[in-house]
């Protein structure tokens, strides 16, 4: 009978215990599900809030060329300072030069950024409209790349030198050529300069005239090459590392072929575009083109 109890005081004991521990757990179960979902429920607050924040950004629509432009525009420092201002980019890229001032005209686009203002007011005279240049950016600078000899100094009588043949590019070769002291030019001859106003070629050079996104891919055939900005980072040149002489950034050609932010005509002071010209030419923006291309685009604001 003893035995009987001692074993049945056993069993309650255990129950009891069983009970006990099984509490405690049903109520750590319970705390850290709560906790769970009050943490899901944060979490799921605070998403809601940073995408009602993102939505509420008014978005600007750029067109531009890749390299240099749409990086440009993508950096962080472009798209913070836009951000901090209440409005997003959205950067659509093109590979020519025409559409972007299609699109810009026509209300596709809020801006766009490829063109220097030379190439602007050509167009505008072309066809008719009145895009605006807002802001100067950047200019790309051409550089005299070794090809055959390694300096300007090992060059021969009779070398081969590669310029670009467009009427624009062509004179600021020269005009680079003459700041070389290889060549001089009929006096004032400027940014309107061509191979006819070369009044001295002490080493008799020849100059061989391509289009400008050749310069760079012949110089395994040639002594030297003038290659702009754009074409010598795409082929993997550095104006700081690889160029003799670049063209400098108070340069008439600096000034003349500064690349702009353009808009539609009357759009000049709208909300959109303070902002965005704000966001481009600021310190950071500065900044983050020096580092990035080290001399090859060249800020001018």
């Amino acid at each position: 009978m003893k035995k009987f109890k001692k074993l049945s005081n056993l069993l309650l004991v255990t129950a009891l215990a069983g009970v006990v521990f099984t509490g405690c757990g049903t109520k750590e179960s319970t705390d850290q599900a709560e906790t769970t979902a009050a943490a899901e429920s944060t979490t799921g607050e605070t998403t809601a809030a940073e995408t009602t924040a993102e939505a509420e950004l008014i978005e600007i629509v750029v067109g531009a060329t890749i390299e240099p432009h749409a990086t440009i525009l993508n950096s962080d420092a472009v798209k913070n300072s836009l951000a901090s201002q209440g409005f997003s980019i959205k950067v659509v890229e093109f590979t020519d030069y025409i559409q972007p001032n299609v699109a810009t005209e026509d209300g596709s686009l809020d801006a766009n950024f490829f063109q220097h203002a030379p190439y602007l007011d050509d167009y505008n005279s072309k066809n008719g409209t009145t895009l605006k240049a807002v802001a100067n950016v950047h200019f790309e600078p051409l550089g005299i790349y070794p090809g055959k000899v390694a300096s300007i100094e090992e060059l021969q009588d009779g070398a081969q030198v590669a310029v670009p043949n467009d009427v624009t590019n062509e004179a600021r070769a020269l005009l680079l050529l003459e700041k070389a002291g290889l060549i001089k030019l009929k006096e004032n001859a400027g940014l309107e300069a061509t191979v006819k106003d070369i009044t001295e070629n002490p080493k008799n050079l020849k100059i061989v005239e391509m289009a400008a996104e050749q310069t760079a891919k012949v110089l395994q055939d040639v002594e030297l090459a003038v290659i702009n900005g754009n074409y010598a980072l795409s082929n993997g040149l550095s104006a700081s590392e690889n160029a003799l002489l670049v063209e400098d950034t108070d340069s008439e050609a600096a000034t003349t072929f500064a690349n702009i932010i353009v808009v539609k005509e009357g759009n000049e002071a709208s909300d959109k575009t303070k902002a965005l010209i704000e966001a481009v030419t600021s310190e950071e923006t500065k900044t983050f083109i020096e580092e990035k291309w080290q001399g090859a685009v060249v800020p001018v604001f």
